[in-house]
C-alpha cells in the first residue's frame, strides 16, 4: 500500500483519495472490461430473459444476502433490522419458493442490507482511503479489510460443487450489472469526469450508510 501511495501524482488530490493516479488506472481497466465484456453480456441477458424471470433471479440472490445481513445487523445491535432480515429469509425461503418470489416485501418486511464492512463502520472504524479494486470496483480500505470475512459470509462461497458455485457467481454479477444499465447510461451522459462522479457518489452513499441516513456535516461544510 505504501508503494502504491507513491504512485499518486495528481496535482490537487482529494484528501479521501490519496492514490488517485493508481485508482484512475484501475478504473480505466475496469471500465474497458465492462464496455467490452460485462455490459454487452448484461444487455444480452436483459434482452433474452423476460422481466419476471430477471426479477426472480434478483430475488433469489437478495434472499441469500439477507442471511448475512441478519448476522451483521445483530452484530450492530440493531434488533429490528436483524428480526426483519431473519423474517425475510424464513418467509421467502418457504412461501417464496426458495427466494424466487419476494413475499416478505408484500408483507411489508423491509430489507436491511448489511455486510461486515458496514458493521466495522457502525463500530466506529473509519473508512480509510478510497480504493478502486481490479474487477471489484470502488471500495475503501475498511471494506478491503472486511472483504475476506464478507466472502466467507456469502452462502455461494460454501456451495460444494465448483461448477455450480461459479455459475451462481457469474449469474449474480451479470444480473446485478443488468439492473444498473440505466444508471450507467445516466452517468455516461451527465458526468464530465466519470471517475470523480463515481468516487463522490460512492463515498457519499457509504457515509449515509455509516450514519444510518443522517450523517453529521463534513469538515469544511456548514451544518
Amino acid at each position: 500500500m505504501l508503494l502504491l501511495q507513491g504512485c499518486a501524482t495528481v496535482a490537487s488530490p482529494d484528501a479521501r483519495d490519496p492514490m488517485e493516479s493508481f485508482n484512475r488506472g484501475v478504473f480505466s481497466f475496469n471500465d474497458g472490461l465492462d464496455r467490452v465484456v460485462l455490459k454487452p453480456t448484461a444487455r444480452a441477458y436483459q434482452a433474452t430473459l423476460p422481466d419476471w424471470a430477471r426479477k426472480g433471479v434478483g430475488n433469489f440472490f437478495n434472499n441469500l444476502e439477507d442471511v448475512w445481513s441478519a448476522l451483521n445487523n445483530g452484530l450492530q445491535l440493531r434488533g429490528q433490522e436483524m428480526g426483519d432480515s431473519i423474517g425475510r429469509v424464513m418467509v421467502n425461503s418457504t412461501l417464496g419458493l426458495g427466494g424466487l418470489i419476494d413475499v416478505a416485501s408484500d408483507l411489508s418486511i423491509d430489507r436491511h442490507p448489511a455486510n461486515f464492512g458496514l458493521t466495522l463502520g457502525r463500530w466506529g472504524v473509519s473508512p480509510g482511503p478510497y480504493l478502486v479494486l481490479p474487477l471489484l470496483g470502488p471500495a475503501t480500505l475498511r471494506e478491503v479489510a472486511a472483504l475476506p470475512i464478507d466472502q466467507q459470509g456469502s452462502l455461494i462461497t460454501h456451495v460444494p460443487d465448483e461448477a455450480t458455485r461459479t455459475t451462481l457467481t457469474l449469474t449474480n454479477v451479470v444480473d446485478t450489472r443488468a439492473r444498473y444499465l440505466r444508471a450507467g447510461d445516466v452517468v455516461d451522459g451527465a458526468a464530465l469526469d466519470r471517475y470523480s462522479f463515481t468516487r463522490d457518489a460512492y463515498l457519499q452513499r457509504q457515509r449515509n450508510a455509516d450514519y444510518d441516513g443522517d450523517p453529521p456535516p463534513e469538515e469544511g461544510t456548514e451544518p
